[in-house]
């Protein structure tokens, strides 16, 4: 198995190839894939996703790969959820009704308050460049995939929704928005999830996939 193997789970959401040519040029040799067998025997992996998360883990289930994912989590093989595939590793939704998610990491997917912590009206959704906070459990981000990340760096994100996790042990980095802190990253074990889109965040959105790919 090649070190820098890296599937990228094709269930008909996301923006893979944008995701691919990421990863691609942070040296991973990249398979877009649907293959169970391939995802298993992949040295990292990777779900992407938009839209919305009721029909993220519709696609999901389709051929089984919401099976899939919890096999290669539990053989402790790195993943990475981008956006909603961040959102989906969590217990459930509120997106147009409550959705089962993964249950991977304990806690809700929830809407982002449409009212500042001043009271005032903000816009809906979250879009655009923001910079990243250590979270309050966390003194650094050493040998995780923000460990060559600088705090307050800023990356790209596009979401209407936010995952709530049950601790605050699972958020390793914030994003301020509104005034409230929202979870930019979160992280169980071999199990890692960015609000964000690293692959539309520059720099430092290379240096998050590479580290994903490296650590």
């Amino acid at each position: 198995m090649s070190k820098l193997n890296v599937s990228i789970i094709d269930y008909g959401v996301g923006n893979l190839l944008s995701v691919a040519r990421g990863l691609e040029r942070c040296g991973a040799k990249v398979t877009i894939t649907s293959n169970p067998k391939k995802i298993l025997s992949s040295f990292r992996v990777v779900l992407p996703g938009v839209g919305a998360f009721s029909n993220g883990m519709k696609e999901l289930k389709k051929n089984n790969l919401d099976e899939v994912v919890r096999e290669v989590a539990d053989k402790e093989v790195p993943l990475l959820g981008i956006c909603l595939g961040m959102q989906m590793l969590l217990d459930e939704s509120e997106e147009f009704g409550k959705t089962k998610g993964l249950g991977l990491i304990s806690g809700k997917v929830i809407p982002i308050p449409t009212i500042t912590i001043d009271g005032n009206r903000q816009k809906i959704p979250h879009i655009g460049w923001n910079s990243l906070k250590l979270s309050k459990n966390y003194q650094n981000w050493k040998k995780t995939p923000l460990a060559k990340v600088q705090e307050y760096e800023e990356v790209y994100f596009t979401h209407s929704f936010m995952a709530n996790p049950s601790s605050s042990k699972y958020r390793l980095a914030d994003c301020l928005y509104g005034g409230l802190s929202i979870a930019a990253f979160i992280k169980k074990n071999n199990i890692f999830g960015c609000q964000f889109h690293p692959e539309k965040s520059g720099k430092v959105g290379l240096k998050i996939l590479k580290s994903f790919i490296n650590m």
